[in-house]
Formats: C-alpha cells, sequence, structure tokens
C-alpha cells in the first residue's frame, strides 16, 4: 500500500433497482442489493472485517476509512465533519470509523504504518489512492471527498431520484412517490427526495400531504432550491384553485379592458394551475411590457415565483427569463 499522506499540524444507501418498484420491492421500501443487506453509508469496522468494510465496499464506491481513538482531541473535531459530508454526497463514498485504541485493530494500523492520529485513508477499488493526516479545515475535507465522489461516478440515490423524476413529469405521481419514498427510507432528510414527494403529492391532488412532507424538511434545508421549488409550487396551486373555473369571466373583462391588469393577474393564476405554463407566463409579462409598476411590481414578482417553482432548468422558466429580460431592458 503505497502512497502519500499530506501532513498537517495536530491539535446507509439505497441500491438502484432494474425497474424500480414493481418488481420484488414494494413501493415505499428501502431498495436493497439482491442477495444482501443494505449497505451502511457510515459505519465502525475492526481488523477483522476490514477486507469486506473497505477493500471489497470500495469496488462499488469509494470509502474513507477514519482512524480515531476516544482520547484523540483532533479526532473529535474531524469525525463529525467528515460524517456530514458523506452523507451530503448522497452515497457517492462510505466512511468506515476505526478505534486503534482496540488491541484487534492495532495490527492494522501497524500494517497501514499509522503514527499519529487522525489518519484518514481513501480506498477505491480496492486500493489506497488518497489520504491525509491531522484535523483539516471543513473546506479542504469537502474537496477531498468531492474528488472521490467524483471518482466513483453517480450514486445510487442520484440515479434513483432522477428516475423519479423523470416518472413524475411523465405523469406517473404514484410510481414518483414510491420511488421518492425508498429514499426516505435510507436517507429521511434527503432534501430533493423530500421537496419531489412534496411535488409527487401535489400532483396526486392532495396539497395538505404535500404541506406534511415539507414540515419535516430539516432546518438546514429548509432554503434548498427544490424544497423552495416545491414550496412555491403548493402556494401557486392554492392560490390558482379560486381561478380556475373563472377562465371565461376573466377573459371577458380583459377583452373589454386591456388595462384590467388584476383580471389578467388572476387569469394567469388559472392557466397555471390547469397546466398550461406558458400562457400564464405570457399573461404575466404582458402586465409587466404594459406596467411594470402596477400593484408594486406583482406581476414581476409573480413570475420570478413561477420560474422558482418550475425549477431553474425547465424549459419554460428559461424561455420566460429571456423574455422578461426583453422587456426589463429594452
Amino acid at each position: 500500500m503505497e502512497f502519500s499522506l499530506r501532513q498537517t499540524p495536530q491539535g446507509g444507501q439505497p441500491e438502484k433497482q432494474g425497474q424500480n418498484q414493481g418488481q420484488g420491492q414494494a413501493a415505499g421500501q428501502p431498495v436493497r442489493p439482491a442477495g444482501g443487506p443494505e449497505p451502511a453509508l457510515i459505519k465502525e469496522s475492526s481488523g477483522q472485517a476490514f477486507v469486506a468494510d473497505v477493500i471489497q465496499a470500495s469496488m462499488q464506491v469509494p470509502v474513507i476509512v477514519d482512524f480515531w481513538a476516544p482520547w484523540c482531541g483532533p479526532c473529535k473535531q474531524l469525525t463529525p465533519v467528515l460524517e456530514k459530508l458523506v452523507r451530503q454526497a448522497n452515497g457517492r463514498v462510505r466512511l468506515v470509523k476505526v478505534n486503534i485504541d482496540e488491541p484487534a485493530n492495532q495490527p492494522l494500523a501497524q500494517q497501514l504504518r499509522i503514527q499519529s492520529i487522525p489518519a484518514v485513508y481513501a480506498f477505491h477499488q480496492g486500493r489506497p489512492v488518497d489520504g491525509f493526516m491531522g484535523a483539516l479545515p471543513e473546506s479542504q475535507v469537502k474537496q477531498f471527498i468531492d474528488r472521490l465522489a467524483s471518482a466513483g461516478g453517480p450514486s445510487p440515490v442520484d440515479e434513483l431520484l432522477a428516475d423519479a423524476k423523470s416518472a413524475l413529469e411523465a405523469g406517473a405521481a404514484e410510481e414518483a412517490a414510491g420511488i421518492y419514498q425508498q429514499i426516505l427510507q435510507a436517507e429521511p432528510g434527503n432534501a430533493p427526495a423530500l421537496a419531489g414527494l412534496a411535488r409527487a403529492a401535489l400532483a396526486l391532488g392532495d396539497r395538505a400531504a404535500a404541506r406534511e412532507v415539507l414540515a419535516q424538511v430539516p432546518e438546514e434545508h429548509r432554503n434548498h432550491a427544490e424544497i423552495a421549488g416545491a414550496r412555491a409550487a403548493i402556494e401557486l396551486a392554492e392560490q390558482g384553485e379560486e381561478k380556475r373555473g373563472e377562465q371565461a369571466a376573466l377573459r371577458a373583462r380583459i377583452e373589454a379592458d386591456p388595462k384590467d391588469y388584476q383580471a389578467r393577474f388572476d387569469l394567469a393564476l388559472a392557466l397555471n394551475a390547469i397546466g398550461e405554463r406558458e400562457a400564464a407566463v405570457d399573461e404575466l409579462l404582458e402586465i409587466v411590457r404594459r406596467n411594470r409598476a402596477w400593484n408594486e411590481e406583482a406581476a414581476r414578482k409573480q413570475l420570478l415565483q413561477l420560474f422558482e417553482a418550475f425549477g431553474p432548468t425547465d424549459p419554460v422558466t428559461v424561455e420566460g427569463r429571456k423574455k422578461l429580460s426583453k422587456v426589463l431592458f429594452a
């Protein structure tokens, strides 16, 4: 095991199934690799289990090994940072912790020539590929983990999230909800999965359930872009519900008076509620074009909420932002 350690001063994931739910896996259950239990994202290990927990496991994804001891002050600083960042990597890396104070683990520490702790080794494809010693700042630890995550490729969670999003966009909201639930069984605080499950509930017409899902979002993820987008989508659905049946009357008011901006604004909400997103954007753009300052720029602000709900890469958002820029800066 030959690789260099950079010296510094001292002081659980779901696996992707072939066809998601419905093939030997009930909806809402955690996905497990065929023939075995779900691999732990973070676990304690020992010299005896090292081959299985690290060498063999690293053939699937990179594995970080944290050598520590209860009396080590810098270890107490570093280990929580490692755990936090490994969880944020969404299954693209795993963390194995080895207490070198345990007699059974001391031969392993000697074999790896560990002379001081904390000592961190990274394994990929069965061999050590990187490492460092000492309690690095969080920013440097993140760079270390990001490099490993890139080497490991997309995580099972990322692939499942993509499957769920595709199902939701295709109108299969129940299927999408099942996949999101599988992810949340393994990672209860996963922000994209919570946002997706809320959108699936919304697509199924259950706004109360959608809000209940968002209430489970951990505090640190409250401002996550996907959570904010799901929240905006729920608010828009509630605003548009009252106007759904008023389209004919609203159009008649606009035809009688093109400057009836409130009618045009309400029509935009109604159109969005029935899925006519481009038309909703166009009505709001028309208000901005005619009278940007109306009602304290309500139309522009409503457009921004629509874009947040649609998502930054949605084609309607991209095209709508282009049109808004032309109107604002013409």
